[in-house]
């Protein structure tokens, strides 16, 4: 979406896209229980990405429930307020087994998922929310890349984005994603690290609306190579990727041997917190903030969330499944987007004022932000 757009839409209501992920894990189980107090409809208008038939599936075991207003639509440009509004894209002979991974269930996520980018990149929905995939089995179906996150970075053709762990008290970055863990020593460079604290420093600033981040670095060898008896990758490698950051005006710190770092919650004296490969720093985030834990793609011209939790298949269909994660990544889109708009309203006002464009169809029943 343009600039005159985003800035139009602050005063509508945000259309929050849902994906459907696969359903025979929990996602439609975590989604179900996250709209399910009406109230939640005040603030945003849900569009899931999926199947009427399966949601009402799993609607049918979760227990305790009260009724839900649900509305299916063909078009995200049909999308009602105050309305759980299902958009059908799956086959109508669609079926679930619970807790299964299936060649027919990933290749439903991998539509669910196409359908809703299509719509994000054409402005019918504001954000998307990603539910859990079975990586493996969308890369059997043909799906072509590891992940989410991947997937976007070529849809919306940017060079580089970052994963960024995002709760309550902790923000973490990483260098390299899911690769195997032999080849992250060759995998990180001053250049790589570089790039992915100049896109957290872009991002704590816009997304998050933090002034003057301050972000830590992690080291790659235990006690950060131990003045290069375990490793010089510290002295070689990240050291002078901090002090490059540094001269660019880059407030980073480090590196920092990980132990220590968590151990002693010096996290919480930094904004973000950079590791050098997935488990370093998703393991010290599970652990310390699992239930809210937010997965955000930070770098791209649009917001995306997901929750930091997998397709679960043990809990699937068993009405076990917590939704807590889900509701943090609605709502962590939502303040994302929001924060978005801010601070691109706050850069706009220092060049000259603009007209809003106006000429775009209004989307129906669209109603101010309380």
């Amino acid at each position: 979406m343009d600039t005159c757009w985003r800035i139009y839409m602050i005063n509508n209501k945000i259309t929050v896209g849902i994906t459907q992920g696969d359903g025979n894990g929990i996602g439609y189980e975590v989604i179900i229980k996250a709209l399910a107090d009406q109230r939640i409809l005040d603030s945003f208008t849900p569009v899931i990405y999926g199947s009427s038939k399966i949601f009402g599936f799993y609607r049918k075991l979760i227990h305790n429930l009260e009724p839900m207003d649900t509305y299916v639509i063909n078009s995200a440009k049909d999308a009602r307020l105050k309305k759980i509004n299902i958009l059908n894209c799956l086959p109508d002979n669609i079926y679930v087994e619970p807790g299964q991974s299936t060649p027919e269930s990933a290749k439903s996520a991998i539509t669910s998922l196409q359908r809703a980018v299509a719509d994000l990149k054409a402005g019918d929905i504001d954000v998307l929310v990603t539910a859990p995939i079975n990586k493996r089995a969308m890369s059997n179906a043909g799906f072509g890349f590891t992940g989410h996150t991947e997937y976007l970075k070529q849809e919306f053709g940017v060079k580089d984005v970052a994963m960024f762990m995002i709760s309550s008290q902790l923000k973490i970055g990483v260098v390299t994603g899911h690769i195997p863990l032999k080849d992250v020593p060759q995998s990180i460079s001053q250049e790589k690290i570089l790039t992915k604290l100049r896109l957290m420093n872009a991002s704590l600033k816009r997304d998050f609306g933090v002034t003057k981040p301050k972000i830590a670095v992690l080291g790659l060898n235990p006690h950060c190579g131990d003045d290069g008896l375990l490793g010089n990758e510290e002295e070689t490698i990240i050291a002078p990727a901090v002090k490059a950051a540094n001269d660019e005006g880059i407030m980073a710190f480090g590196p920092y041997s990980p132990d220590g770092f968590f151990g002693l919650a010096n996290y919480s004296r930094f904004d973000a917190t950079l590791a050098m490969y997935h488990d370093q720093g998703l393991a010290p985030f599970k652990a310390l903030d699992f239930e809210d834990g937010v997965n955000f793609t930070a770098g791209l011209p649009v917001v995306r969330t997901s929750p930091d939790h997998g397709t679960a298949y043990s809990m699937a269909g068993r009405d076990e499944a917590d939704p807590m994660s889900m509701m943090s990544s609605i709502y962590a889109a939502i303040d994302i987007f929001k924060n978005r708009l801010a601070y691109d309203r706050l850069e706009a006002g220092r060049m000259p004022e603009r007209k809003l464009d106006d000429s775009r169809p209004e989307r129906p029943g669209r109603a101010q932000i309380e």
